[in-house]
């Protein structure tokens, strides 16, 4: 999961000049009464994300004297992802660190659970989606708080000029500011239509086919669309199955009107065909449009955060988030549990999210209507169906629902996205699917 981040950190830090270094930020008092805490969290790419998230850890320090070392920790190479192996082959390290998505299920037996912290949040906050009780909830046991840094869906964001230009879509009108989604007709045939005009008209859709998330994360919910599954929850190769077959054809026909080089995307790929005002549509959290704003503000005032397209079993979208966890060797879990309590809260997220221009989605049912995402632009309510207010979508992950240990190799070896490759580039399609249940057998022999 790390290496999905990396790529589009390394874009960001080449746009934005987001330091890429560990930050320790201590705060002390001469006296505390509930001891020390260490915290890890993901270093944020948005400046001044970051800020806000200090100030908030700060002042419950400052009520609850406690002695935080703060630290925040960057994705770029793998950073994130080997200081949670260090630290769990060393039991010893921070108190409360933040995880990818897979993470807390990998470390479930080191993990403290926090049943009792969700009972009260969902209570206060409303219910989380089924992908972060799928990534956080084992064997009954939640492992780790859904976090508000870096949780994110990967949606479309398209040009409202070129769509219209091209396909003749008006996509406001389908997704309109402070309105349910009118999008009946969006589906994938309809999508697949618009891919075709915007190729021909010269401004084709920029969706990898990389072996990085973003890539992986666009097939997974395309696979989820048509009720395709690599591995069962059971643990058993369904590979070769006609929903299998049916969204690789899909993908075949689609790369057909892509850029020619999307088999080589990375996460920082899909961000600079729309900056360079190339495409007429990406999957991608606001990051994109959000540096547009900066570099590119011609091509962002034109730019509309949207709903996937549905298929035959639904409109799913890649829904990816963090967590905060807490290590079972942690010498101060109830003031952990405390400040994740915090952290938490309704006022403590919508902070959060401000800061980040939106780009920040909590995962709790009550804490998706905030203000900013109406109200951020341009164009005002550019950002209004990201967070999914409807509930229009089902949030996904890609390889779910696969047991955690095959999913995540499911998602880090990008099986998916291979196939959809080698299938377009002229494999016959059994030869394909033999490959890939190759593969995940021998996952499962791991």
């Amino acid at each position: 999961m790390a290496s999905r981040k990396v790529s589009r950190r390394r874009f960001v830090a080449s746009t934005a000049a987001v330091s890429t270094a560990m930050v320790a930020a201590p705060f002390v008092r001469g006296a505390y009464a509930a001891g020390k805490l260490s915290v890890g969290f993901w270093d944020h790419w948005v400046p001044g994300a970051n800020a806000v998230t200090e100030k908030l850890v700060k002042e419950w320090a400052e009520k609850e004297k406690v002695e935080v070392q703060l630290d925040f920790i960057t994705t770029q190479g793998n950073k994130l992802l080997l200081t949670g192996a260090a630290e769990s082959q060393a039991k010893s390290g921070h108190d409360i660190l933040a995880f990818t998505s897979f993470s807390p299920a990998r470390y479930a037996e080191q993990m403290v659970p926090v049943n009792d912290v969700m009972d009260e949040l969902v209570k206060a906050n409303g219910a989380v989606n089924g992908t972060v009780e799928y990534l956080g909830k084992v064997g009954g046991k939640w492992l780790a708080v859904p976090a508000t840094n870096g949780s994110q869906i990967k949606g479309p964001c398209s040009r409202i000029d070129l769509l219209k230009k091209h396909a003749g879509i008006d996509i406001q009108a389908m997704y309109p500011a402070g309105a349910p989604p009118k999008a009946d007709d969006w589906n994938l045939d309809t999508f697949l239509k618009a891919a075709e005009a915007c190729h021909k008209g010269g401004n084709p859709f920029g969706i990898g086919v990389g072996n990085t998330g973003d890539s992986v994360d666009t097939i997974g919910a395309i696979f989820h669309a048509y009720g395709a599954m690599l591995v069962d929850a059971k643990g058993e190769i369904t590979a070769k199955s006609d929903p299998v077959r049916q969204a690789l054809d899909f993908y075949k026909k689609l790369m057909a009107f892509l850029p020619n080089d999307v088999a080589a995307w990375d996460d920082a790929s899909n961000n600079k065909w729309l900056i360079s005002g190339q495409g007429a549509l990406i999957m991608n959290p606001p990051s994109a449009w959000a540096v547009a704003k900066r570099d590119a503000p011609q091509v962002a005032e034109q730019c509309w955060t949207h709903g996937f397209p549905v298929g035959p079993k639904g409109r799913f979208a890649p829904f990816v988030p963090f967590f905060w966890g807490t290590w079972n060797f942690s010498k101060n879990q109830s003031a952990a549990k405390s400040l994740l309590m915090h952290l938490s809260s309704a006022d403590s997220a919508e902070k959060m999210v401000i800061s980040s221009g939106g780009y920040d989605l909590p995962s709790f049912e009550k804490l998706t209507t905030f203000k900013v995402w109406a109200e951020e632009g341009p164009p005002k309510g550019t950002l209004y169906h990201y967070p999914n207010p409807y509930k229009h979508q089902i949030l996904s992950v890609a390889a779910a629902p696969a047991p955690h240990k095959i999913a995540e190799q499911i998602t880090t070896q990008a099986i998916p996205t291979q196939m959809a490759v080698r299938y377009f580039k002229g494999e016959p399609l059994e030869k394909t699917l033999d490959w890939a249940s190759s593969e995940l057998e021998g996952f499962m022999r791991n």
